[in-house]
């Protein structure tokens, strides 16, 4: 509205003008032209123009505002305000602030060598190129500053979901698929045709009721704004370790609550523990033990599956196996922790260390 506002008064007063035809056809197409050079100049994301291109719209508004003076002396002279506001808008600010002065000085220097034939003064001039460059650049400036805050929002919303979608995924394979694993197991020992069928009748009903809660994680991770602390992680995998038939024994410092990256990180490393308990050893006996100092905490989870023996071969599965204790170790290290597994005795412990800042 700007542009096309100015330019209609500009070729009101041309046609207005005792120019003669060939003269006033050429200002007026020029005019028409004007529009597409200056909007290409102005123009927010994303339909701003790259640097180069407008460099070259930046010369040919250059030359469409000082050639066609010589003919249309003061009916053209407000055209300079759009050239300063273009520099202003184009070149850096250590150069651009400069040139549009002269751009702006230029109007005055022009009306004092006599080039252009005019009534108006040259402070009236000068003043008038200010306003109206002052006025092109904070429009088109806010423009830009909108278009970039939108975009900003719109890339913090991508985020949030991303990191939405990272924490279902993450919950998923800690309490859904530890479950399956639990149920699996169980789901083998009834089929057993050793089992008895009391036997099998008490673990088909564990089953169901293992089934039912894991469908209870589900929508609890599928609800909005779904956390789980350690405690409740404590509680989940001591639930499914007994259900197994596993002895468990857990140690948590008395009123302590941990969130951030950190109590992720724990909280992953204690669903993989446990779930290789379940799946890889024969465990009887479980122990999970978390412990702070004064500035790190550190978990702890040992069976005794080395003594017990190795485990019977399953059969391969379809998919993956999650992050594993291996691609945990690189989150720990990248928390500025460790984390250290392998047999100790006639146990398999697991132990992270991480620090609490």
């Amino acid at each position: 509205m700007l542009v096309l506002g100015s330019l209609v008064l500009v070729a009101l007063d041309v046609a207005s003008s005792s120019l003669g035809r060939r003269a006033m056809a050429t200002g007026l197409i020029v005019l028409v032209l004007m529009p597409a050079v200056l909007l290409g100049q102005y123009a927010p994301p994303p339909y701003r123009l790259p640097h180069r291109s407008r460099w070259v719209l930046l010369l040919v508004q250059a030359a469409l505002t000082y050639l066609p003076l010589v003919i249309f002396h003061h009916r053209w002279l407000s055209l300079l305000g759009f050239l300063a506001g273009a520099v202003l808008l184009t070149l850096p600010p250590t150069s651009s602030l400069p040139l549009a002065l002269l751009v702006g000085v230029s109007g005055p220097l022009l009306i004092h060598t006599g080039v252009i034939d005019t009534d108006r003064g040259s402070l009236t001039v000068l003043l008038s190129t200010v306003i109206t460059a002052s006025t092109v650049f904070a429009v088109a400036h806010l423009a830009l500053l909108s278009a970039r805050l939108h975009g900003s929002r719109e890339q913090t919303a991508r985020l949030a979901e991303q990191r939405t979608r990272a924490r279902m995924r993450q919950d998923l394979h800690d309490f859904v698929g530890t479950s399956l694993v639990v149920i699996v197991t169980r789901g083998e020992a009834a089929l057993r045709a050793d089992a008895p069928e009391t036997s099998a009748r008490v673990v088909l009903a564990e089953i169901v009721e293992l089934a039912r809660r894991t469908q209870e994680d589900v929508r609890r991770i599928s609800s909005p704004g779904a956390t789980f602390s350690l405690a409740d992680e404590f509680g989940y995998v001591q639930r499914l370790l007994t259900a197994s038939g596993i002895a468990v024994r857990t140690s948590l410092p008395p009123h302590f609550r941990l969130e951030g990256a950190v109590a992720d990180c724990l909280r992953s490393v204690l669903h993989e523990a446990v779930g290789n308990v379940l799946e890889h050893s024969r465990a009887g006996f479980c122990e999970i033990e978390l412990r702070t100092g004064v500035d790190h905490i550190r978990l702890t989870v040992r069976n005794d599956g080395v003594a017990a023996g190795p485990v019977p071969p399953r059969p391969p599965a379809t998919g993956g196996r999650g992050t594993g204790l291996a691609g945990l170790k690189g989150q720990v290290v990248a928390l500025g922790g460790t984390l250290c597994a392998g047999p100790e005795e006639r146990e398999f412990s697991v132990a992270a260390v991480l620090p609490l800042d």
